[in-house]
């Protein structure tokens, strides 16, 4: 009996000790192994760093590298790998559709200076471009270039004064106060230090009335441009006035010098 009482007894402390050491496991569960996580491929494209309006120079502080996911990149982005130096080369061309920021660069979408379809970019919303002929006698003697501002004179004979005069007589109209020049022949580029261009065509800009008074007074006289101070350029009080009756021809300067012969 006591042998049996033993063999009772060990079991009792076996089946304890093994029920104390389940409970002291810990009850978490065994990490299975992950399959390693892909890498998404990247490159860095050109992209704007702040809004780029239309017809606005386009600066380097204006683009910047971004990481951009490899699959989605269009082929017309413009990859780091493939032009390093694409920031120092667009910085100097203008914008012929605007940019947000964050959006990337598509050079489909800017326009180098001098290029086709430079001066439709740069001109202003409801402005036209005009040119009209020029020489060194009539343009400051070659002293204006692409960006300054300028009067136009028009220099003409005054048919009543003769009649009542009974001699040759002439009149000086400034028909257009401070407009800008675009171009001085094929020149459009206004950097500083440029020196000065003698050409023989000069680009100005108008608004649609004072294209149509600049293209009548080419037919009945000849054209002058005064060019004006830097300082002259910002005043407001002789803006040209559309309103002016260019076409009757009857006063449509702000002054005028005649000269008789």
């Amino acid at each position: 009996m006591k042998a049996a009482r033993l063999v009772v007894l060990g079991v009792a402390v076996a089946a304890g000790g093994l029920a104390a050491l389940l409970a002291g496991r810990d009850d978490k569960p065994v990490p299975v192994p992950s399959k390693p996580v892909a890498q998404l491929e990247t490159t860095d494209v050109l992209v704007a760093k702040s809004d780029i309006g239309a017809g606005t120079p386009v600066s380097s502080e204006q683009l910047g590298w971004q990481v951009w996911p490899t699959a989605s990149a269009g082929p017309h982005f413009i990859r780091k790998s493939d032009r390093p130096n694409a920031i120092e080369e667009l910085s100097k061309t203008y914008a012929r559709a605007p940019f947000v920021a964050g959006e990337p660069i598509k050079e489909s979408r800017l326009i180098k200076a001098g290029a086709a379809g430079y001066m439709a970019a740069i001109l202003p919303s409801g402005m036209r471009a005009v040119s009209t002929e020029i020489k060194p006698e009539t343009s400051a003697g070659g002293f204006i270039i692409p960006g300054d501002h300028v009067d136009v004179i028009l220099y003409r004979r005054d048919k009543d004064a003769e009649k009542t005069g009974g001699g040759e007589a002439h009149v000086s109209e400034t028909i257009l106060n401070n407009v800008r020049v675009l171009a001085i022949d094929q020149t459009v580029q206004d950097k500083d230090g440029q020196k000065a261009v003698i050409g023989k065509t000069a680009t100005l800009e108008l608004s649609p009335r004072q294209a149509e008074i600049l293209a009548l007074s080419q037919q009945i006289g000849v054209i002058s441009l005064a060019l004006r101070s830097v300082t002259d350029i910002a005043k407001t009080g002789d803006a040209p006035d559309d309103s002016r009756n260019g076409i009757n021809m009857v006063r449509f300067g702000v002054s005028t010098t005649k000269t008789t012969k």
